[in-house]
């Protein structure tokens, strides 16, 4: 039997071509917040998997002290408030003691529909923030960050100015919308991808209902082909 993190493997694969046939606004947006979520759930998992690994058995003792690896880790940021202006989207980070982090560990990159956040050496710690799937497209060289007393201000630079975003993320409209489907993972991994298309072809028209059949189909001939391969 294939274990969680194969079905979510399968799912995000599943996923990534349903996107490249979806046509529909609605489609492509659903389908791409669900990919984000299921490689968020993969990632958790191999954590979880490594994590377990490193652990050593009880009857097992270190020969010597060594000092814990932090370089790769960060505290995971996941509270912020936001505002905008016909401009901006500003993003506040509450960090204490970020003003006093030289200028060069608080580092932000942008794209498109998302941004990352990485602050180093704050009280001997790194910390994160990695926002996906923006409501609407910002402008790469318009952006930039801000650091205050105890906070870091994120401007996200409307790609059309004098437009309002009722969210900051697809998902979260999605999620106030109450159209994110709920499920649990832990009991069927591919619960969720199926919800999700279930609803787009339930309120989709005929047009939307044949390009999913088709891309359905697709998928399954080539995850069939993928089973056989040795």
């Amino acid at each position: 039997m294939a274990s969680a993190l194969e079905e979510l493997q399968k799912d995000l694969e599943e996923a990534k071509v349903l996107l490249e046939k979806a046509t529909r606004k609605r489609v492509h947006d659903a389908l791409t917040a669900e990919k984000s979520k299921i490689k968020t759930e993969i990632k958790n998992k191999m954590q979880q998997k490594s994590q377990r690994k490193a652990e050593p058995l009880d009857n097992e003792k270190p020969s010597a002290m060594v000092a814990p690896i932090t370089t790769g880790y960060a505290v995971k940021i996941s509270n912020y408030g936001w505002d905008q202006s016909d401009k901006f989207m500003k993003i506040y980070i509450t960090l204490a003691g970020v003003h006093q982090v030289a200028t060069e560990n608080v580092q932000v990159h942008f794209a498109e529909r998302s941004f990352d956040l990485l602050v180093k050496k704050l009280n001997g710690k790194s910390y994160s923030m990695i926002v996906n799937n923006l409501l609407k497209p910002i402008s790469v060289e318009g952006s930039s960050k801000k650091v205050k007393t105890d906070t870091v201000l994120i401007l996200c630079r409307k790609k059309t100015e004098n437009t309002r975003w009722d969210y900051v993320t697809q998902v979260e409209k999605e999620c106030k919308e109450k159209e994110k489907p709920s499920y649990d993972t832990e009991t069927e991994p591919r619960a969720g991808l199926m919800n999700v298309l279930k609803k787009i072809y339930g309120d989709g028209d005929d047009g939307m209902e044949r390009t999913i059949n088709k891309a359905w189909v697709e998928s399954r001939e080539k995850q069939a082909k993928g089973d056989t391969e040795f």
